[in-house]
């Protein structure tokens, strides 16, 4: 429980004006001015904001969706800050008519409201179950479970002598994102996907289905996007371009990103229905979910009907803007971002994490009114239709992005919150700024701070029986209890990915939680205020420690005088990314071998089952020799020059001049941005990052080195040296950049 709540009645912000601006004449510290802001902050009234603004469906041109962003535009303004609302004009296709049927049997594509809870139900209405981005269609076909519908588990199908071609597949959610499902169901010759929530993965085999618990009940559904958001997200009409009114477009037709055929999300309840129906082989083991039947592949006896026609009209995307003009830096800006639209009520999914944003807001504006001034702009940003693609934020990144590239010191992202562990993403360079600031914030389930108890989580974790490569690399770059905090690599899935992977702008992607039991309720109708306060964040304590956190981080990034960066830990990072695609490489080029050698020999015909159907592997090429000696002396420069930037920075930053250090800051502000590359990665031109991407074929999952990574699993082998050579470039302008700056600290 917290100690202490604070509100920020008219009367204390009286009481506090006068110390304050007699602290902001001098120069007040960080600590006054944290503790002056942490005062400010209301778990009463974001409890209040939270309830108010997940009250009716908040979708993309629903009318609550708009109220919310004029009621926040409304506050900034009334707390000090010079606000307004740019609208942008998206594609945005939203069901006409909707259907999946077997002989008799209808899925329900719709939720009933859940007993007992009263805030389920709207006076304003929903969209119903369906995925963004599908591609219209009415088809009928037999039906194939896919399992979670990855590249693997169509090798596996070809195996047991199963073709999708011609096919409608159902795929259970997870593993990857939800979008490369009907992507590589396209791929692979299906005329329809079917997206189910399997009770093993969200449902009642993890926890009580809500109401009674936090997980998924039986007639829940996952809506989301299925936009091929690996190649560009936004707008699919003006890639690269702010989708304005008088924007060049491209036609349905020709948007690259939109999905080829019709896809549907549907229940377990439902599911259950149709995967009962299917013969053909026996699943394997880890495709078995948690329904009472035999999950076989299929096909089934009978064919599945499934129609989808949508309203592919441009809809308005509002997203509210607000400044707070810098007193020294004023063209030096800190952006600070959540998203305000939902699928529906999205009461966790945004709005936990949007409610202590606008908190924080007032906080800020609060220490306007005692005379304090950021020696930075501060740039606020609530942003409309992230939920089909980070619509609201990518166009307003690529209408600004020659000013974010020049202006932007730092952006900082939150989504939905919950109660547990603090998890930051993003730029790796800035673990010591992330550490500085966990290790002043209480945590208020427990009697440390939120980056002790990080780091005990990282390092126990680690411990575990099971734990992944991934964990105990972790826990190796933490280096004990006092360490610095790693920053975990980013690729996409929030509105962090414009600027981090489009315009390579330092990011931070900021969220707590591990704690709440079950995502069950995730995209439905059932992400609901009262889902939020009895399970996922009681009282919405975390949102203060989400205020504290990313307010704090504001002020620092604002007012700072040295740079931001510690960049040893970028390096460790980076050397470790070069050791994973070698390995790759090795482990390709062995398995390949030993294919090779069993298929000769008939070994996959001789083991197979011979009591079902079943088929050969898919043949994996020869991997060739492939020189990784570039990446190898790139990583042992930049571990050269990161250390001698940060013991040059230790040891003389500190006695700067001002002059001297303003074009230290102002050297290292754009660092990211020798990450990027104008030309971008093969076949994805937009993601302009050559260290940090989406995965291809994972969808947000994070694929670090992307075009090497890419081009080896996907076989192209001419791409590998000239993917090799540019991120190799990459690594060496980072390094030539903190020699620079080295040679600036040392210099006199």
């Amino acid at each position: 429980m917290m100690k202490k709540t604070f509100t920020a009645a008219l009367g204390g912000a009286c009481m506090l004006a006068m110390p304050l601006f007699a602290l902001a004449q001098a120069g007040a510290t960080e600590t006054s001015l944290d503790d002056h802001f942490d005062a400010q902050l209301s778990t009463a009234d974001q409890l209040k904001w939270l309830k108010s603004m997940s009250s009716e469906p908040n979708h993309v041109g629903s009318p609550h969706d708009k109220a919310n962003a004029e009621w926040m535009l409304a506050q900034f303004r009334k707390w000090g800050w010079d606000a307004k609302i740019e609208t942008f004009h998206v594609l945005f296709p939203t069901p006409i008519e909707e259907a999946v049927e077997m002989g008799s049997f209808k899925a329900t594509l719709t939720e009933p409201p859940i007993p007992g809870d009263s805030t389920s139900r709207f006076t304003q209405p929903e969209l119903p179950g369906y995925l963004a981005y599908q591609g219209d269609g009415d088809v009928t076909a037999p039906l194939v479970y896919v399992n979670y519908g990855t590249e693997a588990d169509y090798r596996q199908l070809a195996l047991m002598g199963v073709s999708v071609k011609g096919k409608i597949v159902i795929a259970r959610y997870g593993q990857v994102w939800r979008g490369v499902k009907p992507l590589l169901a396209a791929q692979h010759g299906a005329i329809g996907c079917l997206i189910y929530s399997d009770p093993a993965d969200d449902g009642y085999a993890v926890g009580a289905p809500y109401p009674k618990g936090p997980s998924r009940p039986p007639r829940g559904i996952q809506r989301g996007s299925v936009m091929d958001m690996m190649l560009y997200p936004g707008d699919p009409l003006t890639p690269g371009i702010g989708a304005t009114t008088d924007a060049k477009r491209l036609t349905r037709e020709t948007a690259g990103s939109l999905v080829k055929i019709p896809a549907l999300p549907i229940s377990y309840a439902d599911a259950q229905v149709l995967l009962s129906e299917l013969t053909g082989p026996v699943a394997p083991k880890n495709w078995r979910g948690a329904l009472p039947i035999t999950y076989r592949a299929g096909p089934g006896s009978g064919p599945v009907h499934l129609k989808v026609k949508s309203d592919w009209s441009l809809k308005p995307v509002y997203d509210v803007i607000a400044k707070i003009k810098g007193s020294t830096w004023p063209d030096q800006w800190v952006v600070r971002g959540n998203h305000h639209d939902g699928w529906v009520a999205g009461a966790s999914d945004p709005l936990s994490g949007m409610v202590p944003m606008m908190d924080e807001a007032r906080a800020l504006g609060s220490l306007l009114k005692t005379g304090w001034r950021p020696k930075r702009t501060i740039v606020y940003t609530s942003w409309d239709g992230e939920e089909p693609m980070l619509l609201g934020s990518t166009e307003w990144a690529e209408q600004h992005a020659a000013e974010l590239r020049k202006n932007a010191v730092i952006y900082l992202n939150t989504d939905g919150i919950s109660r547990g562990f603090l998890h930051v993403g993003g730029s790796q360079d800035l673990g010591r700024f992330v550490t500085g600031l966990a290790d002043g914030i209480a945590d208020p389930e427990t009697d440390v701070s939120v980056g002790k108890r990080a780091r005990y989580r990282v390092l126990t974790q680690a411990l575990e029986p099971g734990a992944s490569a991934g964990e105990k690399m972790t826990a190796k770059m933490l280096g004990g209890v006092d360490g610095t905090l790693p920053v975990a690599p980013i690729g996409s899935g929030s509105d962090f990915s414009p600027f981090i992977d489009h315009l390579g702008v330092a990011t931070l992607n900021v969220g707590f939680g591990g704690e709440a039991e079950g995502g069950g309720v995730y995209h439905s109708a059932y992400d609901t205020y009262e889902h939020v306060v009895r399970f996922s964040n009681p009282g919405m304590v975390y949102g203060k420690v989400v205020a504290q956190f990313v307010g704090h981080a504001v002020i620092r990034a604002a007012d700072s005088q040295l740079p931001l960066q510690s960049p040893a830990g970028f390096a460790t990072a980076a050397a470790h990314y070069v050791k994973q695609v070698e390995s790759l490489a090795s482990n390709q080029r062995d398995d390949a071998a030993e294919q090779k050698t069993l298929m000769a020999d008939h070994a996959f015909e001789t083991a197979a089952n011979l009591s079902e159907s079943h088929g050969d592997p898919v043949p994996l090429e020869t991997v060739p020799a492939i020189d990784f000696s570039p990446l190898d002396n790139a990583v042992t420069k930049l571990d050269a020059s990161a250390q001698k930037y940060q013991a040059a920075l230790d040891a003389k930053g500190a006695s700067l001049s001002a002059a001297k250090r303003a074009q230290l800051f102002a050297m290292m502000k754009d660092i990211a941005q020798t990450l990027c590359s104008d030309q971008g990665l093969h076949g994805r031109p937009w993601f302009k990052n050559l260290i940090y991407a989406p995965g291809r074929y994972i969808g947000y999952g994070v694929t670090t080195l992307p075009d090497v990574t890419e081009a080896i699993t996907e076989q192209r082998w001419s791409d590998v040296p000239s993917s090799i050579a540019m991120a190799a470039g990459a690594l060496t302008r980072y390094a030539d950049r903190l020699d620079q700056a080295t040679a600036l600290l040392t210099a006199g």
